[in-house]
């Protein structure tokens, strides 16, 4: 039997304006940086499936576009350009609840929502270091019974696997899709390229990767990306705004 092939189209939902050492851990400081927050459509199979929602209410301002290189959506606005609507998604694959890959979550009232126990236990009860988690965006999915536990690394559907990466937080799930020109890895943790591509004054120092700038244990961080960066075929950094000018992954 034939594997599943997939596309992946990226959608930007959100940005925010931050300090650029909240995605590169001990490495520019102080410098003005602007991310995407996408929402991924996993074209392919007989499924709508999406990983993650992004933000409720984006700011969609031109400054912010030119700032990532492309057009910021509404949720429904971003879905209509695929002739889907949020009632029409059956399956959300979360790469972890902090509120901005949530906040739209209560609209997809017919998709099961798959995401980690431990984000499920930290986003019920957060630690005071972590105010990005919000329960009230995923209150009225789980009062549906519509939450999915992740309890081990498995496959979700043919062809799309997720694994645990406790990077950026603890039940972060880095989702491995299969494509046409191989397996692409959308990371479980906000990051951009160059946490995994870094600048020659990081790679001098005899460092491959840098931990993101938000991270459980740097240590493990590290090498966890390692490995993901190892396996993947086509890298997908959750944050990277390359992406908001990009269709279709893979990039034919």
């Amino acid at each position: 039997m034939m594997a599943m092939q997939y596309m992946i189209h990226p959608i930007v939902m959100g940005t925010k304006v931050f300090d650029k050492g909240m995605m590169t851990y001990q490495h520019d400081y102080g410098k003005e940086y602007t991310i995407p927050i996408y929402s991924w459509y996993i074209e392919g199979g007989d499924k709508n499936i999406l990983v993650d929602t992004g933000e409720m209410k984006p700011i969609q301002s031109s400054a912010r576009e030119q700032a990532i290189g492309g057009r910021i959506y509404t949720f429904e606005d971003g879905l209509a350009r695929f002739g889907l609507t949020p009632e029409t998604i059956d399956v959300v694959i979360h790469t972890h609840l902090h509120n901005d890959h949530c906040e739209n979550d209560y609209k997809c009232v017919n998709a099961d929502f798959y995401c980690h126990e431990k984000e499920l236990e930290r986003i019920r009860d957060p630690h005071p270091l972590d105010f990005r988690y919000l329960e009230d965006f995923i209150e009225d999915i789980a009062e549906n019974g519509q939450i999915r536990t992740v309890t081990e690394d498995r496959e979700i559907l043919p062809g799309i696997a997720v694994t645990n990466t406790p990077v950026h937080t603890p039940g972060g799930l880095t989702v491995w899709i299969e494509t046409e020109q191989g397996m692409a890895a959308i990371t479980g943790f906000c990051v951009i390229e160059e946490n995994f591509f870094p600048p020659p004054e990081i790679t001098g120092m005899e460092m491959e990767v840098i931990p993101p700038g938000t991270v459980v244990n740097a240590y493990e961080a590290y090498n966890i990306m390692l490995d993901v960066k190892c396996r993947a075929d086509i890298l997908i950094p959750l944050h990277e705004p390359k992406f908001a000018a990009v269709d279709t992954i893979p990039i034919k």
